[in-house]
């Protein structure tokens, strides 16, 4: 194809938060250009990211030049698109309220509520019927397409996809692994020495399943960083690190790192996800109550912050319409248009993805979405093996992806059973009792949501 006529279809494309990281990183990469459907439910919001991604591509800095289309039906949207970009929203803020907070009636916490335990249960069984029908519209309107999922439950909904379509091409992208690469790049600056210029220097071998992602292998310039690793974790297991001591307690995204070292000291591999998010997929060792979250130095993410997190972003938007100096073309530090240039054969690209295991983690099922590296070039991601989970973290890893298929698999056959023995089992829930559990996956819909 020629990168001048490039479609991209956009579903979720009245997004409030990456759809403008896209279109930043689209104006400032010369290579490309092209057309954008923004397709979303609610056709006002991919109107405005119209707007907005019109003034992106015609600020004068910006080199990549686009066309955005709101496109008002999932199938203009996709017909004929060379890619696809997933990323949406699954539900309501009132349907996130009772995934992330009925739970704590029953002693329940959750920081963040969309991958695991009940909230990321309950946000996989009304995500499946979507992704089902997303893949199938790709099959037929677009089945050459490269696909690339953003949205949360991420294994499941990337599953979801080769469910529907099992000759999909689709990748699921999370920029979690580049946290823990900036991590190990201050630990380097803070125990060798040096300046690390950039996070990518950081050579790391990535295993687990996603939000629940390990490093098995880390180096900076051919130094390996597992002993440097070993000294640090012990050095601030009890303190937590930052480059800025004490900013966890200004955002909920920020954390202490806590949460990792810990893991590191009881498994000897690298947690490289948030804390907020590792947190979920243990027992509740992290997530006892409100204070000892606030021991570890990380956050429960609320959906009253969300609520007002989304507030500002049209905030935001609005004053753009108003005065497009606002627009500063800056990186977002994502890797979606390198995914894109990569696949298109300009550049090649090693990086982390969420892609079905066909051997590159050998001591996990096949098929099971899995996160590893993968080298992306022309029309090919080629996962990289990597070595054996050891058996005590692929334990854990297993009984989610375990558990993630038998919440696929009870929703495309309506086996109720199998999904309310599939949220008993999860970590978090089986702390309380099983009549409990029950009663909780009764009193939050769980099914009928699906119904």
């Amino acid at each position: 194809m020629a990168t001048n006529t490039i479609k991209i279809a956009y579903i979720g494309g009245g997004s409030q938060g990456w759809a403008r990281r896209l279109m930043y990183d689209l104006a400032l990469e010369p290579r490309l250009s092209g057309t954008i459907a923004l397709y979303d439910i609610n056709l006002d919001a991919a109107k405005t990211n119209q707007r907005i991604g019109t003034l992106i591509s015609n600020h004068p800095d910006a080199t990549g030049k686009w066309t955005y289309e709101a496109i008002p039906t999932i199938e203009e949207a996709l017909k004929d698109a060379d890619f696809v970009i997933i990323s949406i929203l699954p539900g309501t803020f009132a349907d996130m309220a009772m995934d992330v907070h009925f739970p704590e009636k029953y002693g329940i916490y959750q920081s963040v509520g969309d991958t695991v335990g009940p909230g990321g249960i309950r946000r996989a069984v009304r995500s499946i019927p979507m992704f089902m029908e997303i893949g199938e519209q790709i099959k037929l309107h677009c089945p050459d397409a490269w696909v690339i999922n953003y949205t949360n439950p991420m294994s499941v909904c990337t599953r979801t996809l080769y469910k529907a379509f099992p000759q999909i091409k689709a990748i699921g992208c999370c920029h979690e692994v580049f946290e823990t690469q900036h991590l190990l790049a201050n630990m380097a600056e803070e125990m060798l020495g040096v300046t690390v210029e950039n996070r990518k220097d950081i050579k790391v071998s990535v295993t687990g399943i996603n939000h629940f992602t390990w490093i098995n292998e880390a180096s900076y310039q051919n130094i390996d960083l597992f002993p440097l690793y070993a000294q640090f974790a012990e050095k601030y297991a009890y303190t937590g690190f930052e480059k800025e001591q004490g900013k966890w307690e200004e955002s909920v995204f920020h954390s202490s790192n806590r949460v990792k070292f810990d893991l590191f000291r009881k498994y000897r591999l690298i947690a490289a996800a948030g804390d907020r998010h590792l947190a979920e997929f243990m027992p509740p060792v992290y997530l006892k109550n409100p204070q000892t979250v606030n021991d570890w130095k990380f956050h429960l993410t609320t959906v009253d912050f969300r609520v007002k997190d989304q507030q500002r972003k049209i905030a935001e938007n609005e004053e753009v319409f108003t005065d497009d100096t606002k627009i500063v073309l800056e990186p977002s530090g994502e890797e979606g248009v390198e995914i894109l240039l990569a696949l298109l054969g300009i550049e090649d690209l090693v990086t982390n993805v969420n892609f079905p295991n066909k051997g590159q983690i050998q001591n996990l099922p096949n098929d099971a979405i899995v996160e590893t590296n993968a080298l992306i070039r022309k029309n090919s991601v080629q996962p990289v093996r990597t070595n054996d989970i050891p058996l005590d973290v692929a334990n854990m890893v297993n009984r989610h992806i375990l558990n993630q298929e038998a919440v696929i698999q009870a929703v495309l056959t309506k086996d109720k059973n199998l999904a309310r023995n599939a949220f008993v089992n999860d970590p978090l829930i089986a702390a309380i009792s099983y009549e409990d559990a029950v009663s909780l996956f009764e009193e939050m819909d769980v099914w009928q949501q699906n119904q």
